[in-house]
């Protein structure tokens, strides 16, 4: 078996010149570090990492704890985390936790147990164990598409990457604001999460900007997933008044309200204007095609990993909170015609705007009978 001895020869550098190659622990030159992955490469050398690991304490690999590992948006997070963690010559362990304090709590604990350098973990809506074990031992950490704060003055802090969720929520209801309506409804997330209460801050927000009162029927949790989200809209098409538009605050409760809306044999936007947060593949897929706000997941877990490996190298600096903004996607579930759509956007784009105006006039109204 080739040891790194018959590395340096075939590359013709230093044992070190290898090891800082294979380890990333100091800057090499380009043609150099080339010359020892050749080398690595036509002898088949296997770096043994846990030999190494029992010399540095490091392992360099990194515990990745997040729920519904299946939805889009947390499957582009995982991407990007996955990217940027081989780009920096990290493995990745990968739990879900089910949005469940308790087997949150556990499987954090195994990924733990399995000697990872740090975590980056989305908490779920009670994470007060998960903190507390997290900070017990001194664990590096970065929270996931969570703002963890209100816990008290000795709860411990930690890095945050997230997205903007308040300013982009209230970009929805200002648009559907724009085209008429009066009484827009929000199917919300989990109470508990940071996501639910900022967009639902973000919504009234929206509503105050457009001078429409609150009223807090309109207001119904969808717990953050697909069948909760049909009930809510449900119970929101049932009252004396329905809306006559809807925000739905994440992907899966998008795919709830739909199928509830087909089920009551309304069509949208005919008959009820839609507006989501969350951003999906086949988003432009659907007829009609759904406006939206985009995430940036890839980038939101690519920036993960580089605060963690800040927090690696300087593990005494003040926590900080990194939040990345996202984009008004403009189709046509809204109620605007296609055309006005895309015409709207190539003005903006001819006259240097962004497609995320605070107030956006731009679309019409298929059918205003209703507001």
């Amino acid at each position: 078996m080739p040891t790194m001895a018959d590395v340096a020869r075939g590359a013709g550098v230093s044992v070190a010149t290898v090891s800082h190659v294979l380890n990333g622990t100091r800057p090499v030159l380009a043609h150099t570090r080339q010359a020892v992955l050749d080398a690595v490469e036509e002898l088949g050398y296997t770096h043994n990492t846990l030999a190494r690991s029992l010399v540095t304490s490091r392992t360099r690999s990194i515990g990745l704890a997040v729920s519904a590992i299946s939805n889009p948006y947390f499957t582009e997070i995982l991407q990007g985390v996955e990217a940027a963690a081989l780009q920096h010559g990290y493995g990745l362990l990968i739990a879900d936790p089910h949005d469940d304090p308790a087997h949150e709590r556990k499987v954090v604990q195994l990924l733990h147990e399995r000697r990872v350098d740090g975590m980056i973990v989305a908490p779920s809506a009670d994470p007060r164990e998960l903190l507390a074990y997290l900070a017990r031992h001194a664990v590096p950490t970065v929270l996931l598409d969570r703002v963890i704060d209100g816990l008290g003055d000795n709860a411990p802090r930690f890095d945050q990457v997230c997205a903007e969720n308040t300013g982009p929520t209230a970009r929805l209801v200002a648009h559907l604001a724009g085209l008429g309506h009066r009484r827009i409804g929000l199917v919300a997330g989990l109470t508990g999460l940071s996501t639910t209460s900022e967009r639902v801050t973000g919504y009234r927000q929206g509503l105050a900007a457009a001078g429409l009162p609150l009223d807090d029927a309109l207001v119904v949790p969808g717990n953050s997933e697909s069948a909760g989200a049909g009930r809510a809209t449900a119970a929101l098409m049932a009252l004396d008044a329905p809306p006559t538009a809807l925000v739905t605050a994440n992907n899966a409760m998008t795919i709830g309200a739909l199928r509830a809306l087909r089920e009551q044999g309304l069509s949208v936007p005919d008959d009820i204007a839609l507006c989501c947060f969350d951003d999906f593949a086949w988003a432009d897929l659907f007829s009609p095609r759904l406006t939206a706000v985009a995430q940036p997941g890839r980038e939101i877990g690519a920036e993960a990993v580089r605060v963690l490996l800040e927090r690696l190298a300087t593990p005494d600096r003040a926590p900080r909170t990194v939040r990345l903004p996202c984009a008004f996607v403009h189709r046509t579930s809204c109620g605007c015609q296609e055309e006005d759509g895309r015409a709207a956007a190539a003005v903006r784009a001819r006259a240097g705007q962004s497609d995320q105006s605070e107030y956006p006039e731009e679309g019409t109204s298929r059918d205003r009978r209703r507001r």
